[in-house]
């Protein structure tokens, strides 16, 4: 199971809106609204790179937790927490697969404080129009491939990211509706508890 299919789904995890921006939004503005963000919870749609769609929700914990659920046919479940990340395969009888947390794009929107202008990390930084897109990846290890995080203003929202490995596969996530400021608790998040069921 390749973590870029399934990390993806969600990297970062936000609002939804139907407003457009009129102009590119600066990284500090982008790092302001990922810092705000304290605990939020999102229905998402998957794009995955053979062209087949997945769906889910994710719920986000600042800083350092993520959880994405898929729904079925999958049965599959992407744990953040600790520094590390798990996938879940329901279909398997092995333990989760792991990796560092900041080996995967999620360590972006993820960090305890994110700064975009000072991390080094961000590679692009554009405007179409209607959409800022800040294109990111870690600086001493550009092989682990890069996230777009597409965002829009008045007032800053996520709308999609996408992830792009470094053999050019591409996984496009869209974030349905933003609720934030939910009440999560941190066993939602435990992968050893998940591990032990």
């Amino acid at each position: 199971m390749s973590i870029l299919r399934y990390m993806i789904a969600p990297a970062v995890l936000v609002a939804m809106a139907t407003t457009a921006t009129a102009e590119q939004l600066s990284l500090n503005e982008i790092s302001g609204y990922l810092n705000a963000m304290k605990t939020a919870q999102s229905a998402f749609t998957q794009i995955n790179g053979d062209g087949s769609i997945s769906t889910g929700r994710v719920y986000i914990k600042r800083p350092g937790r993520v959880r994405f659920e898929y729904d079925p046919p999958e049965e599959a479940m992407v744990l953040a927490s600790a520094n590390t990340v798990a996938i879940f395969d329901g279909r398997s009888n092995q333990p989760p697969e792991t990796y560092p947390l900041r080996r995967t794009p999620l360590s972006v929107i993820l960090a305890r404080n994110v700064n975009l202008a000072k991390a080094n990390m961000v590679v692009g930084h554009d405007y179409d129009g209607t959409a800022t897109t800040v294109t990111a990846q870690e600086p001493e290890h550009p092989e682990y491939g890069n996230i777009q995080l597409k965002f829009t203003a008045n007032p800053v929202e996520l709308r999609q990211w996408i992830i792009n490995d470094n053999a050019g596969g591409q996984t496009t996530v869209i974030l349905g509706e933003m609720e934030q400021g939910v009440p999560l608790k941190n066993t939602l998040f435990n992968i050893e508890m998940h591990i032990r069921k």
